[in-house]
């Protein structure tokens, strides 16, 4: 690392760490209010605004500029809150009765084995993991860590208290431990409606669709459920946080199935979005 890239990082945690105490000076639904009308009027200025627009327009080709527009600025106060809430995930969490939860039928079908949960960023993605506590689980959580070191503590820190089995980076030796993990019995949950070039296309808004297979992947060698989750953000700052089992045929070519199981749970994740479009991240590159 060189020494334009240490002090880049040290500035960068320096601001982050001042942005968390600034915000942790508001009680958590004034800083989610505050920051969510900051990024409605702010965000929509920068870069992504264009990529937003036309991922929408790819969803929703029927739609008209002005409703497409309408959209993505909700879209941009929804990620707004996000970005305050989680910096006051302990508080946020700490008021139970924020939260509603439909995970019943998924308790049953897990019962005491392990199980593989694919999320997407929608709602407030930063507390499904509250769905699998709520279900009696210690659910295990993957997270993409940040290149700054400081920064990703951080935020790992503030994260891992809702996974009480663990909160791993991405990676390969992660991997191998996660399918480990399932076959001895753990929950994981992984974000899985990210573009992966290593990964296969998928029907998605009529569209093909970059999507990886690893959760599938993991769920199909340690032989557990595969567990589709959901939050959607609710008025008065609360939420309700749903999970569905991921029905799919196991033929045993690993590799068919993988994708089958995959196609299922993008067919839900579009069904979830199209209930909720604002709620969901229209900035990333699904389909390109």
């Amino acid at each position: 690392m060189t020494g334009d890239t240490t002090l880049q990082h040290r500035i960068e945690a320096a601001l982050l760490k001042g942005g968390v105490a600034l915000l942790r000076l508001l009680p958590p639904d004034t800083a989610s209010a505050a920051m969510g009308k900051l990024w409605r009027w702010i965000a929509p200025l920068t870069r992504r605004q264009a990529r937003a627009l036309d991922n929408v327009a790819r969803a929703f080709p029927d739609m008209d500029r002005g409703a497409r527009e309408a959209l993505v600025r909700d879209m941009w106060e929804n990620l707004g809150r996000i970005a305050a809430e989680t910096l006051q995930l302990d508080r946020l969490v700490a008021r139970p009765e924020r939260f509603d939860y439909d995970v019943d039928d998924v308790r049953a079908a897990v019962g005491d084995g392990g199980a593989v949960v694919v999320g997407l960023h929608t709602g407030n993605w930063e507390v499904t993991a509250l769905g699998g506590i709520a279900a009696g689980w210690e659910p295990v959580g993957v997270y993409q860590a940040l290149k700054n070191p400081a920064a990703d503590r951080l935020v790992h820190d503030l994260r891992a208290r809702l996974y009480p089995g663990g909160l791993l980076a991405k990676g390969h030796q992660t991997a191998r431990r996660l399918l480990t993990l399932a076959r001895g019995g753990a929950r994981t949950a992984m974000l899985a409606d990210l573009r992966d070039r290593r990964g296969v296309m998928v029907p998605f808004f009529g569209r093909p669709a970059s999507a990886g297979l690893y959760p599938a992947m993991i769920a199909i060698a340690a032989d557990v459920p595969l567990i589709a989750s959901r939050v959607v953000r609710l008025p008065g700052n609360r939420f309700r946080i749903e999970a569905r089992v991921v029905a799919f045929e196991r033929t045993g070519d690993r590799q068919a199935d993988a994708e089958a199981a995959t196609r299922a749970y993008h067919a839900l994740f579009e069904t979830w979005i199209r209930e909720y479009p604002a709620q969901w991240m229209w900035i990333m590159r699904k389909w390109s």
